[in-house]
C-alpha cells in the first residue's frame, strides 16, 4: 500500500509540473565571450597580426575551423535542456567581424536553428566587435545602432578606443524588447585604475535605459555582455544601478540575477585562483513586475560542463581556452557562457 501510495504521489507531481509547464511559453537568451574569434586574413587598419597563419599563434585555416566548430558545440547545447531550440537570442563579443559570425551560425551544429546576425564595427584598437544572434522564428528587430563609448580622462591626459555598445531594438514573440550588447573596457593595467573606463561604458548603458523607460516605464531592457567587473562593483552596481533583489526595487533601478550566483562563489571566468562573474544578464522592471505582464523572468545559470575546464597542469579546473601563451589547446573560451529563461503565460 505504502509503495503505491509513493507511486501515485510522483504520478501527481508529474501531471502538475507537466499541466504547469503547459500553461508557459518559454524562450532563453544568452551571452557568451567567444574569446578572440578572428579570421585568419590581415585586416591592416587594426592590430590582428597575431591571429595570421605567419603570426605569433600561427592562426592558419585548420586552427580557426576548429574553434567555430567548438564554439557552436557549446551554443548549442546552451539552454537545450529547457527547450529544444535553445537560446533564441545570443549576445557575443570578442569577434573580429561580421565574417566570422556568419560563419559562425553556418556551423553544423547550429545551422538548422537559421541564426542571424546583427553586427556593427567597433573602433576596438584590436578590431574585437560585439554582435547579437537570433532565431527569427522567435525575435524579428526593428531597428539596431553602434552606442559609442567615450573615453577621455582630461585630468589624466589619457584617451582610449574600446567596443560600443550595440542596442537592438525587435519583438520578441510579438512582445517589444530591447538588447544592450556589451564588453567593457578590461582591467589593464588594474581594476581601481581603469574603473572609470568601466564606469564610462555603463553611463552609456544607463543613459539608455533611462531614455527607454521615459518613453515606457515598463520598457524590457535585457542588459548583457562581458562587464569586466562584479555585479558588486562599483560601475554595475552604482553607475548601472543593478540591484541584488527585486524586493522594493527603486524607480530606475534594474535586477541583476548573476548577484546571488556571485555570492554563492559561482563564476565565469578564473584568475589567480578565484573566480569573477563578468559575464552578466541584467534586466529592467519591466522583466521582473508581474503587473507589466509578457515575459517575465524565470532563472539565470552559468552554462558548465566538465570538458569545458581543463583537467591539468597549472591551470587544472580553469576554462579550457583556445590558447595558453603560444600553445595551442583547441578549447573554447577563457570564458563561461550565461543564460536566462524567461516565461510567459499562454
Amino acid at each position: 500500500m505504502k509503495t503505491h501510495l509513493v507511486a501515485f504521489l510522483a504520478l501527481l507531481l508529474s501531471l502538475s509540473a507537466s499541466a504547469q509547464k503547459n500553461q508557459y511559453e518559454i524562450v532563453a537568451i544568452g551571452f557568451y565571450n567567444l574569446e578572440n574569434l578572428f579570421d585568419t586574413i590581415n585586416n591592416p587598419n587594426i592590430n590582428d597580426e597575431d591571429f595570421l597563419p605567419t603570426g605569433r599563434l600561427l592562426w592558419d585555416s585548420t586552427k580557426y575551423w576548429s574553434k567555430q566548430a567548438n564554439m557552436a558545440k557549446v551554443i548549442s547545447l546552451l539552454a537545450a535542456d529547457k527547450t529544444p531550440v535553445g537560446v533564441a537570442l545570443l549576445g557575443v563579443c570578442e569577434v573580429e567581424n561580421r565574417v566570422v559570425l556568419e560563419d559562425l551560425v553556418a556551423q553544423p551544429a547550429l545551422k538548422g536553428r537559421g541564426y542571424q546576425v546583427v553586427h556593427h564595427d567597433s573602433p576596438d584598437e584590436r578590431g574585437i566587435d560585439v554582435g547579437l544572434l537570433y532565431q527569427p522564428k522567435y525575435f524579428t528587430v526593428t531597428g539596431s545602432q553602434a552606442l559609442t563609448v567615450a573615453l577621455e580622462d582630461t585630468a589624466a591626459g589619457v584617451r582610449d578606443l574600446t567596443r560600443d555598445v550595440l542596442h537592438v531594438s525587435g519583438t520578441l514573440l510579438g512582445e517589444p524588447v530591447h538588447v544592450l550588447v556589451n564588453h567593457w573596457p578590461s582591467r589593464r593595467g588594474g581594476e581601481s585604475g581603469s574603473g572609470w573606463m568601466r564606469a564610462a561604458a555603463a553611463q552609456v548603458c544607463r543613459n539608455a535605459v533611462d531614455s527607454l523607460t521615459a518613453l515606457d516605464p515598463n520598457a524590457k531592457i535585457i542588459i548583457m555582455g562581458d562587464l569586466n567587473d562584479d555585479p558588486n562593483n562599483k560601475s554595475v552596481a552604482k553607475v548601472l544601478r543593478a540591484v541584488r533583489s527585486t524586493e522594493k526595487m527603486k524607480n530606475g533601478e534594474l535586477y541583476n540575477p548573476m548577484y546571488d550566483i556571485f555570492e554563492s562563489g559561482n563564476g565565469t571566468l578564473a584568475y589567480r585562483d578565484a573566480w569573477n562573474l563578468f559575464d552578466q544578464i541584467i534586466l529592467s522592471k519591466g522583466f521582473v513586475w508581474k503587473k507589466a505582464g509578457g515575459w517575465q523572468y524565470h532563472k539565470a545559470e552559468v552554462f558548465r560542463q566538465p570538458w569545458m575546464f581543463q583537467e591539468d597542469g597549472a591551470f587544472r579546473g580553469y576554462p579550457l581556452r583556445t590558447f595558453v601563451g603560444d600553445i595551442f589547446l583547441n578549447g573554447y573560451s577563457d570564458h563561461l557562457p550565461v543564460h536566462i529563461e524567461l516565461l510567459r503565460k499562454k
